[in-house]
């Protein structure tokens, strides 16, 4: 994550009192793990599995704090089943998705999860938001923490591949 939209990001999570963030360690998060991380007002969770997230998510909202969980696009499969807990127990939810298997995708493992990443979280009513350009980070993510919180129901905003740049792991010369 280069430029200044994941500290924006970091900003949005501040302002909203967001107090957990749950991760499985991603390279698109990283400037932003860092930042939570390092406020002493923030709890962080590092996950094994994104489904994990969900729960402990839950677990806050009835403890009195506010959540956000950050994962990859390949993560939001694992996360189907614990949705069904958000749904029918309307508990507020926000995830912050980095998308994989779009622009420039060098893993071909990564391309059916990323195509399908929008259509699942639909399917298990998660209100999506799309980021594309870094001038929308910001507002997209304000917006749907303020979503969840005050309606009591799940956002996604995904940050698109070409937002937070194409991974390459060639080897230097």
């Amino acid at each position: 994550m280069s430029g200044a939209w994941p500290d924006e990001l970091f900003e949005v999570l501040v302002r909203q009192k967001v107090r957990q963030v749950a991760y499985v360690p991603d390279a698109g998060h990283s400037r932003l793990i860092e930042r939570c991380t390092a406020n002493p007002d923030m709890e962080t969770t590092v996950l094994t599995t994104e489904e994990d997230g969900v729960a402990l998510l839950a677990g806050a909202w009835l403890g009195g704090d506010r959540g956000i969980l950050l994962m990859q696009s390949s993560g939001v499969g694992n996360c189907v089943n614990m949705l069904t807990l958000i749904e029918n127990c309307r508990m507020p939810f926000v995830t912050l998705v980095t998308m994989r298997g779009e622009w420039g995708e060098f893993n071909p493992w990564q391309g059916p999860m990323g195509l399908a990443t929008p259509d699942v979280l639909t399917r298990m009513n998660v209100q999506v938001h799309r980021v594309d350009a870094p001038d929308q980070a910001a507002a997209t993510l304000d917006a749907a923490i303020a979503q969840s919180y005050d309606g009591l129901q799940a956002s996604a905003v995904l940050l698109s591949q070409r937002l937070i740049g194409r991974k390459d792991f060639e080897a230097e010369d």
